[in-house]
């Protein structure tokens, strides 16, 4: 192609909108390209924008700020620990130098602002340089007002991260009324209060315009590019990377129906989600059984840009891994739901159909799907797997769309949420039968789980001996807040799959994020960051924020690295 044949030229072009992609962009922007973005969707922020929002950034000066003491040698030990073999250790190197830098150029220079989570531990509290806290980072919430109508073109929040579907609040704020800590009570008012005395804009739109989470990112973000001026294009699909005499210069896509040729004269960066939505894609890939309907991540993720470069020479890695953990799926919803924080809450326990349990619940979402698909010894697999509750877990704590029992409010939700969601009975037999799972196995596995809380001690899974585990433990019980009996009916139980919030294996990269050949060589003018490289965790989940962490990271790497070259 020759360069008059191009309709657009830039210096960055920057494919899909989520937080990794805005990062790259306003990064080039404020360091004075021309930068372009482009995203598939009617709407911007992707996965991003429905997700907690988190960042999980070692050594960072917010943690410090607060006393929490960290190094770039305890980061690497731990993550070299989890990464093996997976990830080259200069890539490992690159994150945990660049991390930091990020985060302080962002919130120097732009208005993304973080709080550090002290008390939110990492992920893999048995391996040396695992902290208890400090290095997950919430973003504050963020007036929606401030983006005009550029906020309605946002994607909105996950249903799950809010209240009722309308009210979102913080992982702070989150942690706060999980547990029931003292002042939950007041949480509730004070989010009821600023959503209901939006006037008049309760007469316009349901969506609440305090923005937390994973909207609190996206809309800092846009915020920022909106004061640069920078364009983003909405429903424009890129269709093709354009490679000439070995670099790629650019991309063909398509917008408003017809071709759009978009030269990148320093570079492409690819930050477009994973292919969790692609079945051919997840069966060809990653274990079975799969099924995109169990992916909580955006519908709009089917692995485009990965197939792309690809096309043009492209290196895979990590095509079998996943950002994994239990979902369940709703009647009517576009996604799945992921199971955060029900399965560990005291009183659930997670069994196979043989009726056993086969993980400590409470532990990293990553591991226990793994564990779900993890056969044991007899090569018995773990699917299908349900989660299994009484009436006082009912009445104490929210599982999937239904709040506590205890405020009364299940009239407010619609009858296939009431009627069909959970499978119920007055006893564990009863419930076992309703579920397929084998009676008696189920029954051996609630006394023997109900030995275990009545004397504090998980002796099969040690559920509750971490700083992780207690993270959603209920400080009212012990001797172990994450344990309580099985013993109040009604008993429940639901089926819950081996589903994701986007999948880990991509486009092969390096420490720069330069997207690798099959020679392992870099492919000039072409980055990939986010879930559209393979990640830089390898197979496991550190801690929280370990997507948008490495995603920002390496976003600020490739802008830069690009204005470079």
């Amino acid at each position: 192609m020759s360069n008059d044949n191009w309709d657009h030229s830039v210096d960055i072009v920057v494919v899909g909108s989520g937080a990794g992609a805005l990062t790259a962009a306003l990064v080039a922007a404020i360091d004075g390209a021309s930068v372009l973005i482009v995203e598939k969707g009617e709407h911007y922020g992707g996965t991003s924008a429905t997700s907690g929002g988190g960042l999980w950034i070692p050594y960072n000066h917010l943690m410090r700020a607060a006393g929490m003491q960290d190094s770039a040698e305890e980061a690497m030990q731990y993550l070299l620990a989890l990464t093996a073999e997976d990830v080259a250790p200069e890539v490992v190197e690159a994150f945990v130098e660049h991390g930091p830098a990020m985060l302080r150029f962002l919130e120097e220079q732009t208005h993304v602002r973080y709080e550090s989570m002290l008390h939110y531990a990492d992920y893999y509290q048995d391996l040396a340089g695992a902290k208890p806290g400090g290095r997950s980072i919430d973003p504050l919430p963020y007036d929606g007002r401030l983006l005009g109508e550029e906020f309605l073109r946002m994607q909105p929040s996950h249903v799950q991260t809010t209240v009722m579907g309308l009210m979102g609040y913080t992982n702070l704020e989150g942690a706060v009324l999980l547990s029931k800590a003292p002042g939950w009570l007041k949480v509730v008012a004070g989010l009821a209060l600023r959503y209901f005395s939006d006037f008049p804009w309760r007469l316009r739109s349901k969506r609440s315009r305090r923005l937390t989470m994973g909207n609190a990112l996206i809309g800092r973000l846009r915020h920022s590019l909106l004061d640069l001026e920078v364009p983003l294009w909405l429903a424009t699909r890129v269709t093709e990377l354009v490679r000439e005499d070995g670099r790629v210069s650019g991309v063909v896509a398509t917008r408003e129906g017809k071709p759009c040729r978009i030269r990148a004269l320093k570079g492409v960066i690819i930050g477009a989600g994973g292919f969790e939505h692609s079945q051919q894609m997840r069966e060809r890939y990653l274990p079975g059984p799969t099924l995109t309907a169990w992916s909580a991540a955006s519908p709009r993720n089917t692995g485009d840009l990965i197939r792309a470069a690809e096309r043009v020479g492209a290196a895979l890695h990590l095509m079998d891994e996943a950002w994994w953990g239990p979902t369940i799926v709703m009647e009517g919803e576009d996604r799945a739901r992921m199971l955060f924080t029900e399965r560990s809450m005291p009183g659930c326990i997670m069994v196979n159909r043989r009726g056993q349990r086969f993980v400590n619940e409470s532990v990293a979402y990553t591991t226990a799907v793994q564990a779900m698909y993890r056969p044991d010894a007899a090569g018995n697999a773990n699917l299908p797997a349900f989660a299994i509750f009484d009436a006082r877990y009912r009445r104490n704590y929210p599982f999937g769309p239904l709040l506590p029992g205890g405020m009364y409010l299940d009239w407010l939700q619609p009858a296939r949420v009431r009627r069909r969601f959970l499978k119920s009975a007055d006893t564990i037999a009863g419930l076992a039968a309703q579920l397929g799972v084998n009676g008696a196995g189920l029954a051996a596995t609630v006394a023997k789980f109900n030995e275990f809380a009545t004397s504090g001690v998980d002796a099969d899974f040690h559920r509750g001996e971490n700083s992780y585990d207690l993270l959603y433990g209920d400080v009212r019980l012990g001797p172990n807040p994450c344990l309580a009996p099985i013993a109040e009916g009604p008993f429940f139980g639901v089926e819950i799959f081996p589903g994701d919030i986007g999948t880990k294996g991509g486009l092969l990269t390096n420490a720069r994020a330069q997207v690798l050949d099959t020679a392992r060589a870099p492919i000039p003018g072409l980055y990939a960051i986010g879930n559209s490289a393979a990640s830089s965790m390898g197979r496991y989940y550190p801690g929280a924020g370990a997507t948008l962490g490495p995603a920002m990271t390496f976003a600020y790497i490739a802008a830069r690295d690009a204005l470079r070259t």
